[in-house]
Formats: structure tokens, C-alpha cells, sequence
């Protein structure tokens, strides 16, 4: 298995993603091809030890910055290492691309060098979320942010083929995020999205609250880009904010203090459960290749567990699940 990784990308670039790939090297046994400044690259790879055919270096001479516009970047720089990165999987003997860069560039690159899967019209950054039960799959968090109800019917296929082979859901519920559980709640465009998903998914269970997205309520929450795109970041600030808060007033208390000392083995595990950088990236599903988008401020072991999240998707074959649902249910 040969994963082609963005070296170029994400605010901590090159460093925290070499880091990354070479945790991934040692713990999950796959060959990484990095792509980017080649003298960069080869500067931050001489601090490590690894075996020297696990690592293979393409030089990509443009770099696409996180404030690009999507669209004209990829036109203007034909040779960065997002384009020529995804570019790589037309060659079957490359897998999969991960990058933490400008999202929008690696969606935008990826429609269009890869193309969709048959029946996608648009593809959907998917993105795996702790709750109370275990996890659960929301999609989509920003790559379509005006969509139609066809595609989120499309997104809801395949976030539920995504939740049942890549993270063994068995018979994953699917629901649409509303501001009420009832039919007639939300836009024309919501109530008419629930009559297509209650008509072609099993398992629908109809509209979910924002506040029941981390209950485990539902392991499917399908809802348009910018909607799912400001739920995350929401929460991310919230969880932030809250840390912050709680880590201010036990430091105002010595009991506090203490207390908070003979907790910290299970603060700990809360802490590892919600982290974002745990559950490594969000697949970007619908293009006719593997593409992982991970968080622009990827730490070492974010990068590696988005190459272990991957990885997961090629053994996996996810790809060709999606066609054999979304052929089942609209072609």
C-alpha cells in the first residue's frame, strides 16, 4: 500500500507532518510517498531513522497557502503538492492522497482531476464524531455548502456505507439535522431532502437536533456544508473554551487541585476521547480516488492516525462499496 502524503500542508508543515509519517511508518507498516519541496522534506526527514524503502519523495515546486482561493489556485498552480498529489492516483499504483492543507483546493482538486463516482454529483467531507455510545458519522462539514436535496440522498448513502464497512456500524441509522424532530420543521429544502431519504435509505430516522449529535441518538447526520461546517467549528471553540474554564477554576482551589489530580487518569481518557486529532481525518467522499482531508492544525499524531484512518478505507475498498449502493439505490 503506497499513501501519497501532502508534506507541504497544514499551519505546522513540513515538520509536524513528517513527524507524523514517520510514527505511521513504525506503527502501521505502510509506505508513504511524500510530496512537496523535495530539499524541505529531505531536511526534516534527516532528524529520522527509517527504513529507506518505506519513504519515496516527489518534488512538487508550488505551494498552495491556507488563505488561497480554492478554484484559482489549483488553475494557477498546476504544479503544487496538492494537485500533483491527488493527480497521482490516476496511477493505480498509488492509493490514496492525505493532506492538511486548504481544504477547499484539495476538494476543487480532486472533483476535477479524479473526477465523481458514478451517481455522485457532488462529493461530501464526511467526519467522524465522538458521542455518547461510541461514534458517529456527519457529512457534510464543507465541501458543498449550497447542495440540493438530491445530493444530500447521495451524501446519506454514502456516509451510511462509510459508517458500516470502514467503522463496523452494523446497520448504521441515518438522520437529517433539523431544528425539530417533526416533518414539517426546517426549509423547503430540508422537508424535501427527509421525503427522498425516507423513501431510498433504510434505517431513516428522520430529522436530529443539534443537540443530539453527540448523544448517539443517530450514527448517520447528513445536512448541507455550511451548516455541518460551523457545527464543527462550534464545538471545537466550545471544547476549547471549556477546557480552558475548567483548568482556571481548579487552579483558584487547592481541594480543587487535588481532586483534580486524583482524576486525571480518567480526565485523561475524556480528554484522549474527545481530541480530535485521535480520529486523524475526514474522508472526502464521492471522488473516483481515496482522499483524506485532515485539520490545518495537525499535530504529528493527527497526521498519523488520518494515514492509519485511511489506510482503513483502501483495506477496506470503500470506493467500490459507494458504487455498489448508490448503483442499488439511484442508477
Amino acid at each position: 500500500m503506497r499513501i501519497v502524503v501532502d508534506a507541504m500542508g497544514g499551519d505546522y508543515a513540513p515538520k509536524a507532518v513528517i513527524a507524523g509519517v514517520i510514527q505511521a511508518i513504525e506503527e502501521l507498516g505502510v509506505k508513504i510517498v511524500l510530496i512537496g519541496l523535495e530539499d524541505q522534506i529531505k531536511k526534516e526527514l534527516s532528524q529520522y531513522k527509517y527504513p529507506s524503502d518505506s519513504i519515496e519523495i516527489i518534488h512538487a515546486p508550488e505551494v498552495i497557502g491556507m488563505d488561497e482561493h480554492a478554484t484559482v489556485s489549483i488553475r494557477k498552480k498546476k504544479n503544487s503538492s496538492i494537485t500533483l498529489g491527488v493527480n497521482l492516483l490516476k496511477d493505480s499504483s498509488y492509493d490514496a492522497f492525505v493532506s492538511a492543507g486548504n481544504t477547499g483546493a484539495v476538494v476543487c482538486a480532486a472533483t476535477i482531476g479524479l473526477g465523481l463516482l458514478p451517481g455522485v454529483e457532488r462529493p461530501g467531507i464526511g467526519l467522524v464524531l465522538p458521542n455518547l455510545k461510541r461514534f458517529g458519522f456527519l457529512i457534510d462539514v464543507g465541501a458543498n455548502t449550497e447542495p440540493k436535496p438530491a445530493h444530500l440522498l447521495q451524501y446519506a448513502i454514502m456516509g451510511k456505507t462509510y459508517a458500516q464497512k470502514v467503522l463496523g456500524l452494523t446497520e448504521p441509522s441515518v438522520g437529517i439535522l433539523n431544528i425539530g424532530e417533526e416533518e414539517s420543521k426546517g426549509s423547503d429544502f430540508v422537508k424535501e431532502a427527509h421525503k427522498l431519504l425516507s423513501e431510498q435509505v433504510s434505517n431513516f430516522i428522520g430529522n436530529v437536533e443539534a443537540n443530539e449529535i453527540f448523544s448517539g441518538k443517530c450514527d448517520c447526520i447528513v445536512c448541507d456544508g455550511f451548516v455541518g461546517n460551523v457545527m464543527i467549528k462550534v464545538s471545537e471553540g466550545l471544547m476549547e473554551s471549556a477546557s480552558t474554564l475548567l483548568r482556571r477554576e481548579i487552579k483558584k482551589s487547592p481541594i480543587a487541585l487535588l481532586g483534580a489530580m486524583l482524576m486525571k487518569s480518567r480526565l485523561n481518557h475524556v480528554k484522549k476521547y474527545a481530541d480530535y486529532s485521535e480520529y486523524g481525518g475526514a474522508p472526502l467522499l464521492g471522488v473516483n480516488g481515496i482522499v483524506m482531508i485532515s485539520h490545518g492544525r495537525s499535530s504529528p499524531k493527527a497526521i498519523k492516525n488520518a494515514i492509519r484512518a485511511t489506510k482503513r478505507e483502501v483495506e477496506h475498498k470503500i470506493n467500490a462499496s459507494i458504487i455498489e449502493e448508490v448503483s442499488r439505490h439511484l442508477l
